[in-house]
């Protein structure tokens, strides 16, 4: 299969997240690298992630249990930030001290290949590892939410009203350092073997992307 190569100097590099037991590669490596920008480009990215957590504290189960729940991630400077309600089960476990294991995937592509085996993905994801903060300081609880408003539609910060003193309460702001993360990503055609090139079958890359369609007005909409 065809895979990007990875920079053998991503674990010196000034823009590179140092490799840990968790992030370095245990197989397919040379997709992996730690670049920072990278990295960043696929939060800013991304609609969606997806948060592992462990909460032991479910009632009724006995043991322990690994829960991952999707959300959306927005990225301050070197933070990735998560919301939800203040009450909500994982953001209070993580509150509590809790670890995460965050995880985003942007698919950019099938690949077909002329054999079962060597159809693919072309992708870009990132896993992040991480304890959070809370971000309770009001000003900066606000230009957080402001800049994921700012990631749904660049310039609605200023024109939606504000959340008020009961709302900002309601609502809690996570924030993960960017700190223990890599990426792992694909690009390229299907990589057959010799032997299968001349099978009669086609063979590519069909792209993929999501994209925004046509806007559908709230039928409450204030004329004007």
């Amino acid at each position: 299969m065809t895979s990007l190569p990875i920079d053998p100097s991503a674990a010196t590099s000034p823009t590179a997240l140092a490799r840990t037991p968790r992030t370095r590669p245990v197989r397919l490596g040379d997709r992996v690298n730690h670049d920072l920008a990278l990295i960043h480009a696929i939060i800013d990215e991304a609609p969606i992630c997806h948060v592992g957590f462990v909460d032991d504290a479910i009632k009724g189960h006995g043991a322990p249990s690994p829960m991952v729940i999707p959300t959306i991630p927005w990225r301050v400077g070197e933070e990735l930030m998560i919301h939800g309600a203040s009450s909500s089960r994982m953001l209070r476990r993580l509150q509590e001290g809790g670890e995460a294991c965050i995880t985003l995937s942007l698919i950019d592509g099938w690949v077909l290949a002329r054999s079962a085996f060597h159809h693919s993905v072309n992708y870009r994801s990132v896993m992040l590892f991480g304890r959070p903060r809370l971000v309770s300081e009001e000003a900066e609880k606000r230009a957080a939410l402001d800049a994921l408003m700012e990631k749904i539609e660049p310039g609605r910060a200023a024109k939606v009203r504000a959340p008020n003193v009961q709302e900002l309460k309601a609502t809690a702001v996570l924030a993960f350092p960017i700190a223990e993360a890599s990426v792992k990503r694909r690009s390229g055609p299907p990589g057959d073997d010799p032997e299968d090139m001349a099978h009669p079958v086609w063979a590519g890359v069909v792209p993929l992307r999501l994209t925004a369609g046509e806007p559908e007005r709230d039928p409450a909409q204030v004329a004007g």
